[in-house]
């Protein structure tokens, strides 16, 4: 299957989340990180509902703390967060594995920063037989690098999309997305800045 050709299968999908630490986020303008913080914990909450697995990296956390508090409580019980060593997270061995072991062959990436950990963890991916997804409304990097980022994604094969687009394609149904309104939206709303 092309992603660029067919819609993403939340069946076929793995979420990654990547290096969202505050040492990361005090390079952004605060409102930018707040927005980043804000629509990856409620992709989140969509990825538990729709049981989409998730992976989650951090990098140096003994030095630049660990994920984020506002994260951290959100993941699924018993979710590990790996110390990332490598910046392109598929040429470090166990958290290829994780990924791997989840069985989905879609990898759809949040995260910082744009430009470094995700677009070299994208590539990667792709590398190793992945169809990569990046949701360019959920990861970020100081100034023009994020869309530097983007782009270079892009051109290596990544489909970039938005979380808008990322969630309708997941759902599909007007009655799935009624239920997931009518069962969870109180308790998740809807992410900063996004009219669903």
């Amino acid at each position: 299957m092309d992603l660029k050709k067919s819609l993403i299968d939340v069946n076929d999908c793995v979420l990654i989340i990547i290096d969202i630490q505050e040492h990361f986020l005090k390079k952004l303008l605060p409102e930018r990180a707040e927005l980043l913080i804000d629509r990856v914990v409620w992709l989140m909450e969509i990825a538990k509902i729709l049981d989409v697995p998730m992976v989650v990296t951090t990098e140096e956390p003994d030095i630049d703390n660990g994920l984020i508090p506002s994260l951290a409580e959100k993941l699924p019980h018993g979710t590990p967060v790996f110390d990332k060593i490598i910046f392109g997270l598929a040429d470090q061995p166990d958290i290829l594995r994780v990924v791997e072991q989840t069985g989905r062959k879609t990898a759809v990436l949040v995260g910082l920063e744009t430009d470094v950990c995700v677009a070299h963890s994208a590539i990667g991916l792709l590398q190793k037989g992945f169809q990569v997804v990046a949701v360019s409304d959920a990861t970020d990097s100081p100034g023009e690098s994020h869309e530097i980022g983007l782009e270079r994604m892009k051109n290596a094969g990544v489909l970039v999309t938005s979380l808008k687009a990322l969630y309708y394609e997941w759902i599909r149904t007007v009655a799935l997305c009624n239920k997931i309104d009518e069962e969870h939206g109180k308790r998740i709303g809807t992410p900063k800045g996004i009219t669903l």
